[in-house]
């Protein structure tokens, strides 16, 4: 067994800061293709950025500003674009979605896998069906449609029990059918809300 110190530790944390921090200094940016320096904020940044995004469900449009600032920066240094220039170009051309739609799409993926039986079990009984709880059948049964639960509280409607199935109810029918595959949802669903996003 390996045992590691505390000054074994700081010193992994100092390296990895470190690296971190040529990589955002965009030393290590200047000399890599814009593919590999995608790829490469994307295993340092982005991946920090999705750590329990599906619990910012409902956060405050202050805090979701300072996190959008992060990606903005991030996808900046990426392409090597200005400041000034106007930031929905370069996330599409990076096919980024905005943090908010990201954390949606997070959100919508993770409640099909429950409906799918591809989620722990802790999260499958936070999704019911209409028709698995005991209700009536609905006119349509190959389109799944949530049981959403009642809270009483701001806290309480930004559980994954409320939130997960109210965002799947607010999706488009062809997007809850029964027969899509993980992949044609994801991407069905991912170009749902770019087309949502861009208002058409």
């Amino acid at each position: 067994m390996i045992c590691c110190t505390n000054a074994t530790k700081k010193t992994i944390i100092t390296v990895r800061l470190y690296i971190l921090s040529c990589i955002l200094g965009g030393t290590l940016l200047l000399s890599l293709s814009v593919d590999v320096a995608k790829m490469l904020v994307q295993a340092f940044v982005s991946s920090r950025l999705d750590y329990y995004n599906c619990l910012l469900i409902g956060i405050t449009d202050g805090l979701m500003r300072r996190l959008q600032a992060v990606q903005n920066a991030t996808a900046r240094l990426i392409t090597g674009t200005r400041r000034r220039d106007h930031i929905t170009p370069i996330l599409r051309q990076l096919h980024w979605l905005p943090d908010r739609q990201r954390i949606e799409f997070k959100l919508a993926m993770l409640v099909f896998k429950t409906l799918h039986d591809s989620a722990p079990q802790y999260l499958v009984d936070d999704c019911q069906l209409f028709t698995a709880s005991g209700r009536r059948q609905l006119r349509s049964s190959d389109v799944k449609t949530c049981v959403i639960q009642r809270t009483r509280t701001c806290l309480g409607d930004r559980s994954f029990a409320v939130a997960g199935p109210r965002l799947w109810n607010s999706l488009s029918v062809g997007l809850r059918h029964v027969n899509l595959s993980i992949g044609q949802f994801r991407s069905a669903l991912k170009t749902h809300i770019c087309l949502t996003e861009s208002g058409a």
